[in-house]
């Protein structure tokens, strides 16, 4: 299994950033991707998951509404959109390979099980 993020960077406060991942070495539809990310001296937190057999997608309470998951089947990537980004969203991303999505009570939670990449920073700026 690989996954490979791409697409971080440094933005302003209220800006837009679209992560990438190329997902390679597994079934796509047998396994549910998502982002999770973490920011230094925090727990990882869960932001998006997608099932990648019918679609559905799952978020974090933080991102809800400000970020999509979405992905393209035919090139094995998924992406990430992320909108109204705020200073707190500053963190690494990882883009996960997972059973399935974690949800609880409708908030998508991160599992800690299956595989993930190396990560892209994101750096929010007031």
């Amino acid at each position: 299994v690989q996954l490979v993020e791409s697409g971080g960077g440094l933005v302003q406060a209220g800006g837009s950033l679209r992560l990438s991942c190329a997902a390679s070495g597994f079934a796509f539809d047998d396994y549910a991707v998502s982002w999770f990310r973490q920011a230094p001296g925090k727990a990882r937190e869960g932001v998006s998951c997608l099932v990648s057999r019918d679609g559905r997608t799952f978020y974090g309470d933080s991102v809800k509404g400000r970020f999509t998951i979405s992905s393209d089947k035919t090139k094995n990537m998924v992406y990430l959109q992320m909108n109204n980004l705020k200073l707190e969203d500053t963190a690494v991303y990882y883009c996960a390979q997972e059973r399935y999505c974690t949800d609880d009570g409708g908030t998508y939670r991160f599992s800690g099980f299956g595989s993930w990449g190396q990560g892209t920073q994101v750096t929010v700026s007031s």
